[in-house]
Parts: structure tokens; sequence; C-alpha cells
């Protein structure tokens, strides 16, 4: 049952950011959980074969070149998923900072509880 909450909030959260950001477009809902669906399949199987690789330049960056690793995650996503358009590379740097910035102000109102 925690594995569905989790997807519908990241539902949600995709379409509050999109809705946000003009640069990114998610045409309905169900296309709205397909993304969030791929990220999170992209996020567990990609993203950390990706960070070991680049270790040494987010290293030397001091983490900073995860942002850079988020927004390829979500360029992926938009590839993968019809209905899901990012106009660029910095709107998918945007929508990273903006469903992360959207997660932490969730999860402290559900820790609050």
């Amino acid at each position: 049952m925690g594995i569905l909450i989790t997807w519908i909030a990241s539902t949600i959260v995709i379409l509050i950011a999109a809705y946000i950001l003009p640069g990114v477009h998610v045409e309905n809902f169900w296309t709205a959980l397909l993304v969030a669906l791929v990220l999170g399949i992209l996020n567990a199987l990609v993203r950390p074969l990706l960070f070991l690789l680049t270790l040494p330049i987010t290293i030397l960056t001091l983490g900073l070149f995860t942002i850079v690793i988020n927004a390829l995650m979500v360029l992926l996503a938009a590839a993968i998923v019809p209905g899901f358009t990012v106009d660029g590379f910095w709107w998918a740097v945007l929508f990273s900072l903006v469903t992360f910035a959207i997660n932490i102000v969730a999860s402290q109102f559900s820790s609050s509880e």
C-alpha cells in the first residue's frame, strides 16, 4: 500500500511542477502517472550507475553534478513517455529542483503528524 501512495504522491508532485514551469508539459493525469513510474524505475536502475560513473566529477563539484544527473533522468523520461515533454536541459534542471523542493515541503507536512 505504501508504494501506491508514494506513486500517487509523485504523480501529484509532477503535475504541480508541470503547472508551475512553462517549459514542462504533461498531457493528463495518466501521463503524469506513467512519468512517475518511469522516473522511479530510472532512478532505481540507471541513476546509481550514472552516479558511480561520474563519481570523480561529482566529488570535484562537491555534489552539484547530481543536479545534472537528475536533469538527464528527466530528459530520458521525456524521451520515453509520450505526452511528457521538456523544452530543454535547463527546464529539466528546474523541473528536478522544483520536484525536490515540493517533496521537501510535503515531507515536512507528513512528518509533523
